[in-house]
């Protein structure tokens, strides 16, 4: 099993806090850290989720350990998960684009 948690990114208001958070859950030992549930406005945006892949990146760095991210809310369309994919494969490298380790949380995805 992993264990997931919700930032709610667009509660937290700077990318600062964003990076805080996303630090703090991968160093109590998470799995998956994910952008929000989608429900509270701004969901997934772009700047957020780089913000957290690239704290995701440096913790791999530090450590050695993967942490898997799950951008949720405002992904739509084949167009909109390409761009977040290529931002993961720019800022992650290739070892990422699987599901154990991304994960979109969309639920009109097609």
């Amino acid at each position: 099993a992993h264990l997931k948690v919700i930032l709610e990114t667009g509660e937290l208001q700077t990318y600062d806090n964003v990076r805080l958070a996303s630090e703090i859950a991968m160093r109590a030992g998470v799995d998956f850290i994910k952008t929000s549930t989608g429900k509270i406005s701004p969901a997934a945006t772009m700047p957020v989720t780089l913000v957290m892949l690239e704290a995701i990146r440096d913790y791999f760095y530090e450590t050695g350990i993967r942490i898997g991210m799950k951008p949720a809310g405002g992904i739509r369309t084949a167009k909109q998960a390409l761009a977040w994919l290529v931002m993961l494969k720019e800022t992650l490298g290739d070892d990422w684009l699987t599901p154990d380790l991304f994960r979109f949380g969309a639920s009109t995805l097609v």
